[in-house]
């Protein structure tokens, strides 16, 4: 038996996900794991799809829900309750990312880009899931 359980993935609800998981597939440069590949023709809409990193481990997975309401970060109307964290190797990295994101789709949350000690974006997947990036 092992000692510890091994964190699999992080599963992320969404009402669209295919949508979801693509925006996440190209921000960060992972691929769908064999068999969750968009079909070549006919209709696509999974209920779960899973993003391996280029050896194949799973990253994120994402479920099918019917409704999900939208954090209202950085208000606690309805808390965030998940984020990740991504990092980057400089402030031009970190521009470079934030104009990637954006152009998937991400919607600007917080800017903090110009904090000496920790230069970061705060901003929301297609979902509304929030997601920083910073310089690490």
């Amino acid at each position: 038996m092992d000692e510890y359980p091994q964190l699999l993935h992080t599963v992320l609800d969404t009402t669209d996900v295919r949508g979801l998981a693509e925006f996440y597939r190209q921000l960060l440069g992972l691929a769908y794991r064999p068999g969750d590949e968009p079909p070549a023709d006919g209709p696509d809409d999974p209920d779960w799809l899973v993003l391996v990193d280029q050896a194949g481990a799973r990253k994120l997975a994402f479920q099918q829900v019917e409704r999900l309401e939208r954090t209202t970060w950085p208000r606690h109307d309805v808390p965030m309750q998940l984020h990740l964290d991504l990092t980057v190797a400089s402030v031009a990295d970190l521009e470079a990312q934030r104009r990637r994101a954006e152009s998937l789709g991400a919607e600007l949350l917080l800017d903090r880009s110009d904090d000496p000690q920790e230069p970061l974006y705060v901003l929301a997947d297609l979902a509304g899931h929030p997601f920083c990036i910073f310089v690490a």
